[in-house]
């Protein structure tokens, strides 16, 4: 197998490398009870989405 015939300084491997960071969700606000949720989703404290009660056990 074909080697690299010198080593990869470090701002090389950083440049390389920073495309590969973690990112944040998007959070949106819940219509009803005003607590971060993801959009798209139910919220976790309310249950509700599109102002429907989709989760019972999370209105409790």
């Amino acid at each position: 197998m074909p080697l690299p015939k010198r080593k990869k300084s470090i701002s090389k491997k950083n440049m390389r490398r920073s495309h590969q960071h973690l990112t944040l969700p998007n959070l949106s606000n819940c219509p009803k009870c005003n607590s971060p949720r993801l959009p798209h989703h139910a919220c976790p404290s309310c249950g509700f989405y599109k102002g429907r009660l989709v989760i019972p056990e999370a209105s409790e």
